[in-house]
């Protein structure tokens, strides 16, 4: 398979919403019966999410251990408006019960807006992980985390998660790395790794305080439970 005349399979593939995309699809049938395929499928999806997808209903039959060739010309006008950057994209051959009877895998480098869904969907992913990090630093600030370790790190994890997902998103919209399993799920999993930890690390919260009659502040002793006799 090609868009515009650049193959796809383990190749990273232009994409100008502005122009008319031409796809050409070659369908081999090993098998010993005709099939019979009724649409094209160009798709995009970025951490487990479909930001586009689009359907060209064009009937064909292949026949039986035979190879057809297919040229078709899509309209991605709407595409600016949803994904920017670089995404893992496939191109699939779907029958009449829209079941996947072949499919072909590349890196689509969509020359979309930053204003698309995916890039305000980074922009919202970056303000919560903001806020994520600020609630919990107030808290370590003001001594409000739990005095146990480990609900002080999952206080932290959130946050951790957030700067993975921003991390993995930015770096498509960049056009440095796309944002495949192998890549994001590392990425994600240590920075939520690495903000449990700084959480479980963090000290210990302050015994509570009150002011003595002077107006200074006196720290209460822990309560004792040692038994004295009498």
């Amino acid at each position: 398979m090609s868009i515009d005349q650049r193959p796809i399979d383990g190749a990273t593939v232009p994409i100008d919403p502005a122009n008319q995309v031409e796809l050409l699809v070659v369908a081999t049938n090993p098998g010993t019966a005709p099939v019979k395929v009724r649409s094209v499928r160009l798709s995009g999806v970025a951490l487990a999410l479909t930001f586009f997808a689009y359907d060209t209903t064009a009937p064909f039959e292949v026949p039986a251990r035979g190879t057809v060739t297919r040229t078709f010309v899509l309209d991605l006008g709407d595409l600016a408006g949803q994904a920017t950057g670089l995404l893992p994209s496939s191109v699939e051959l779907l029958d009449a019960q829209r079941a996947t009877l072949g499919e072909a895998t590349t890196v689509a480098d969509v020359r979309g807006s930053f204003w698309s869904v995916y890039g305000v969907f980074g922009l919202a992913m970056l303000v919560l992980t903001v806020l994520a990090w600020l609630t919990a630093l107030l808290a370590l600030a003001r001594h409000r985390l739990a005095p146990n370790r480990w609900r002080r790190g999952l206080r932290f994890l959130p946050a951790g998660f957030g700067t993975g997902l921003v991390a993995v998103i930015s770096l498509s919209v960049l056009r440095l790395v796309p944002p495949e399993p192998a890549i994001e799920i590392p990425v994600v999993l240590g920075a939520a790794a690495i903000a449990f930890l700084l959480g479980y690390l963090t000290p210990h919260p302050a015994p509570p305080a009150t002011p003595a009659e002077d107006g200074s502040t006196v720290r209460l002793p822990v309560p004792s439970t040692r038994e004295f006799p009498r």
